[in-house]
C-alpha cells in the first residue's frame, strides 16, 4: 500500500474513532458495566475509561506499530512529509511511546520533528537551513525552516517567534512556539533574550535548564502565589544560558561588527573528538516554588535561586570551560571596497548585520583546526525584511535565534 493511502487510512480510521468515542461519551450509562460492590464498579469503569482514551489502535500487536512507525520514519525525510511521522505519535500513547523511541535527535538525523528538536543540538556535518522574516510594524520575528520564502513557498514551516519589547532600561525579545502568543504565561512560552540599554550586551534566559547544577534560575518577584491562581504551566523561572557582548567602536573604524559569545549551558568539550552537548529530551513543568515544590527526578527540592529583577546569574560553571564564539575574520576586498566573508550563497545583501560564528578555541584545548574553523552559525540578509540563519551542532535551533535576534536591537555605540 502507498505511504500517502496508508496516511490517509489512519486518518479515516482515527475520525471513525473519535465519533465513536463522542457516542460512548454521551451515552456512558449505557456501557456503564454491572458490577455488585463499588470497588468493583469503579475499577471496571477505570478500565472501559481507558480503552476509550486508546482506541482501537492501541489494541495492535507492538511488532506490527514497529514496522509501520519504521517505514514511515525511513520515507519521510523533509518537513511536508515529517507531519505523517507527528500524525503516528499522535495516534494513542502506544504509538507515541514507540514513535519517540525510534525518532531520532537532530544531531543524529539532521531533521526536526518534535517542539523539544528546538532546543536539540543540531547536525553535526551539515547546516539546518532556516531563515527569519521581519515584521516592522508589530516589531515581531518569526524563524521558519528552509531555504527561503521564494524556494519554500507555503511548505515553511514555523519554527520560533518573537516580539521585541521596549522598556526604560532594556529591550527584551519573547521567544514563543506560536506566532500570536507572547504570554510569560503561556505554555509556548520557551524563554527570552534581554538587552542592557545602550544594546551591547545581551543575555539569554531559557524556560527550562539544561542542566539542573549549571544554571540558576530567576523568579519575577518574592510575592507569595496561591496555587488556585497557578495555570496548569506557569514558566515563572529563567534561566541565564548565554551572554552576547558586542564590542564597542568608539573611534567609528570601518568594519563589521565584533561580537562574543559565551555559551554557560554548552562546554567547550562538546567540540573536543568525542565530545557531547546537553540534550533534553523533554520540557520540563515550571511551577512557582512557593505554591508547588519543584521536585527532582528523585524526588528531592531543586535550589531554586530568586531575584527582583529578573536577571540570573549562574550558580556554577559547565564542566570545564564553557563554549565561546566569535566572529569569523572577514577579508577585505579590493575591488568590492568591503569587508567579505564566503557565505555560499546564502546571503546576497551587504548588511552591518550579516556575521559567521566560529568556536574561540585557546592553544591548550584539545579542538582539532577543522572544527576551529567550522562555522557553527551563520546570518544575513537577503531581502529587506528577510534574512538567513543556518546552525549546526553544538548550537540548538532556540539558541541560535536568541544569537541572530540580538542583531536586530540598534547599537549606537557599535556602528
Amino acid at each position: 500500500m502507498p505511504m500517502k493511502s496508508f496516511v490517509r487510512e489512519i486518518g479515516n480510521i482515527s475520525k471513525k474513532s473519535s465519533e465513536r468515542k463522542h457516542k460512548l461519551r454521551r451515552g456512558r450509562a449505557h456501557i456503564a458495566p454491572e458490577a455488585s460492590s463499588a470497588s468493583s464498579s469503579s475499577s471496571s469503569s477505570g478500565f472501559s475509561t481507558a480503552l476509550i482514551e486508546q482506541g482501537q489502535w492501541a489494541n495492535l500487536p507492538p511488532e506490527l506499530l514497529l514496522d509501520i512507525i519504521q517505514r514511515v520514519e525511513a520515507r519521510e525525510t523533509c518537513w511536508p512529509g515529517r507531519r505523517d511521522v507527528v500524525a503516528c505519535a499522535s495516534v494513542c500513547r502506544s504509538w507515541r511511546e514507540i514513535t519517540k523511541e525510534l525518532v531520532k535527535t537532530p544531531e543524529q538525523c539532521g531533521f526536526l520533528t518534535f517542539p523539544i528538536s528546538l532546543k536539540q543540538p543540531g547536525p553535526r556535518d551539515t547546516p539546518i537551513p532556516c531563515y527569519i522574516r521581519r515584521e516592522r510594524a508589530t516589531s515581531t520575528y518569526r524563524l521558519y525552516m528552509g531555504l527561503s520564502p521564494a524556494l519554500s513557498g507555503d511548505l515553511s514551516k514555523l519554527l520560533l517567534a518573537a516580539k521585541k519589547i521596549r522598556r526604560a532600561t532594556s529591550t527584551d525579545f519573547v521567544i514563543s512556539l506560536v506566532g500570536d502568543d507572547f504570554s510569560r504565561s503561556s505554555s509556548a512560552y520557551i524563554g527570552k533574550l534581554r538587552s542592557n540599554f545602550l544594546g551591547t550586551k545581551f543575555n539569554v534566559f531559557d524556560s527550562q535548564p539544561s542542566d539542573d547544577s549549571t544554571v540558576q534560575s530567576s523568579c519575577q518577584s518574592h510575592k507569595k502565589i496561591h496555587s488556585s491562581q497557578v495555570p496548569h504551566r506557569v514558566p515563572v523561572s529563567n534561566y541565564n544560558t548565554a551572554n552576547i557582548s558586542y564590542e564597542l567602536n568608539v573611534l567609528r573604524t570601518r568594519g563589521p561588527r565584533r561580537m562574543q559569545c559565551t555559551m554557560h549551558s554548552i562546554p567547550i568539550s562538546a567540540i573536543e573528538e568525542g565530545g557531547t552537548a546537553p540534550t533534553p529530551m523533554a520540557f520540563t513543568n515550571c511551577l512557582d516554588q512557593h505554591s508547588s515544590p519543584l521536585l527532582g527526578s528523585k524526588g528531592k527540592r531543586l535550589r531554586v535561586g530568586c531575584n527582583s529583577t529578573g536577571s540570573g546569574k549562574s550558580l556554577k560553571s559547565v564542566q570545564g570551560a564553557p563554549l565561546v564564539l566569535k566572529n569569523k575574520a572577514p577579508r577585505w576586498h579590493e575591488q568590492l571596497q568591503c569587508w567579505c566573508l564566503n557565505f555560499k550563497g546564502r546571503v546576497t545583501v551587504a548588511s552591518v548585520k550579516n556575521f559567521q560564528l566560529v568556536a574561540a578555541v585557546e592553544p591548550s584545548q584539545n579542538v582539532t583546526l577543522v572544527e576551529q574553523e567550522k562555522v557553527i552559525l551563520q546570518f544575513g540578509k537577503i531581502g529587506k525584511d528577510i534574512f538567513t540563519m543556518d546552525y549546526r551542532y553544538p548550537l540548538s535551533a532556540f539558541q541560535a535565534f536568541a544569537i541572530c535576534l540580538s542583531s536586530f536591537d540598534t547599537k549606537p555605540a557599535c556602528e
